[in-house]
Protein backbone atom coordinates (compact mmCIF):
# COMPACT_ATOMS: atom_id res chain seq x y z
CA UNK A 1 0.00 0.00 0.00
CA UNK A 2 1.44 3.40 -0.95
CA UNK A 3 1.93 5.37 2.29
CA UNK A 4 3.41 8.72 3.30
CA UNK A 5 3.90 10.13 6.79
CA UNK A 6 3.47 13.86 7.31
CA UNK A 7 3.58 16.27 10.22
CA UNK A 8 0.62 18.65 10.40
CA UNK A 9 2.06 22.18 10.35
CA UNK A 10 -1.15 24.24 10.45
CA UNK A 11 -1.24 26.07 13.80
CA UNK A 12 -4.86 25.03 14.36
CA UNK A 13 -4.34 21.53 13.00
CA UNK A 14 -6.65 20.19 10.30
CA UNK A 15 -9.62 22.36 11.19
CA UNK A 16 -11.48 25.01 9.22
CA UNK A 17 -9.42 26.44 6.37
CA UNK A 18 -6.39 24.08 6.54
CA UNK A 19 -8.74 21.08 6.49
CA UNK A 20 -10.68 22.50 3.56
CA UNK A 21 -7.46 23.12 1.59
CA UNK A 22 -6.29 19.59 2.29
CA UNK A 23 -9.61 17.94 1.38
CA UNK A 24 -9.79 19.97 -1.83
CA UNK A 25 -6.28 18.81 -2.75
CA UNK A 26 -7.26 15.19 -2.07
CA UNK A 27 -10.27 15.57 -4.38
CA UNK A 28 -8.01 16.96 -7.09
CA UNK A 29 -5.92 13.78 -7.01
CA UNK A 30 -8.97 11.65 -7.85
CA UNK A 31 -7.70 8.99 -5.44
CA UNK A 32 -9.38 7.40 -2.40
CA UNK A 33 -6.82 8.63 0.14
CA UNK A 34 -7.15 7.80 3.82
CA UNK A 35 -5.58 9.73 6.69
CA UNK A 36 -4.86 8.35 10.15
CA UNK A 37 -2.81 8.96 13.28
CA UNK A 38 -1.40 6.91 16.14
CA UNK A 39 -2.12 3.56 14.52
CA UNK A 40 -5.86 4.28 14.36
CA UNK A 41 -8.02 3.25 11.45
CA UNK A 42 -7.87 5.75 8.61
CA UNK A 43 -10.71 8.05 7.65
CA UNK A 44 -11.68 9.16 4.16
CA UNK A 45 -9.49 12.18 3.40
CA UNK A 46 -12.06 13.31 0.82
CA UNK A 47 -14.54 14.04 3.62
CA UNK A 48 -14.17 17.40 5.34
CA UNK A 49 -16.37 16.24 8.21
CA UNK A 50 -14.31 13.09 8.82
CA UNK A 51 -11.01 14.96 8.65
CA UNK A 52 -12.16 17.71 11.02
CA UNK A 53 -13.70 15.37 13.60
CA UNK A 54 -10.59 13.18 13.79
CA UNK A 55 -8.67 16.01 15.53
CA UNK A 56 -5.41 16.07 13.62
CA UNK A 57 -3.68 18.74 15.74
CA UNK A 58 -0.58 20.82 15.06
CA UNK A 59 2.55 18.70 15.14
CA UNK A 60 0.84 15.32 14.98
CA UNK A 61 2.20 12.71 12.62
CA UNK A 62 -0.38 11.45 10.15
CA UNK A 63 -0.28 8.58 7.69
CA UNK A 64 -1.63 9.12 4.18
CA UNK A 65 -2.44 5.95 2.29
CA UNK A 66 -4.20 4.55 -0.76
CA UNK A 67 -5.27 0.92 -0.83
CA UNK A 68 -3.90 -0.66 -4.04
CA UNK A 69 -7.21 -2.33 -4.86
CA UNK A 70 -8.96 1.06 -4.72
CA UNK A 71 -6.71 2.78 -7.25
CA UNK A 72 -8.56 3.49 -10.51
CA UNK A 73 -7.06 1.69 -13.52
CA UNK A 74 -6.04 4.94 -15.23
CA UNK A 75 -3.46 5.66 -12.49
CA UNK A 76 0.06 4.28 -12.55
CA UNK A 77 1.97 3.49 -9.36
CA UNK A 78 4.04 6.63 -10.00
CA UNK A 79 0.86 8.72 -10.21
CA UNK A 80 -0.20 7.48 -6.77
CA UNK A 81 3.26 8.06 -5.28
CA UNK A 82 3.39 11.58 -6.72
CA UNK A 83 -0.08 12.41 -5.42
CA UNK A 84 0.84 11.27 -1.90
CA UNK A 85 4.07 13.27 -2.07
CA UNK A 86 2.08 16.37 -3.00
CA UNK A 87 -0.40 15.88 -0.16
CA UNK A 88 2.43 15.33 2.31
CA UNK A 89 4.15 18.48 1.09
CA UNK A 90 0.91 20.44 1.48
CA UNK A 91 0.42 19.33 5.08
CA UNK A 92 4.01 20.25 5.90
CA UNK A 93 4.03 23.58 4.05
CA UNK A 94 3.19 27.17 4.88
CA UNK A 95 0.13 26.88 2.60
CA UNK A 96 -1.59 24.72 5.21
CA UNK A 97 -1.10 27.30 7.98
Amino acid sequence: MPVRNAIVQAAIGLHARPAALFVRAVHETGLPVTISKDGQQGVDARSLLEVMTEDFHFGCVVKLAVAPEAVPARYSPDDVENALDGLRDLLESARSR
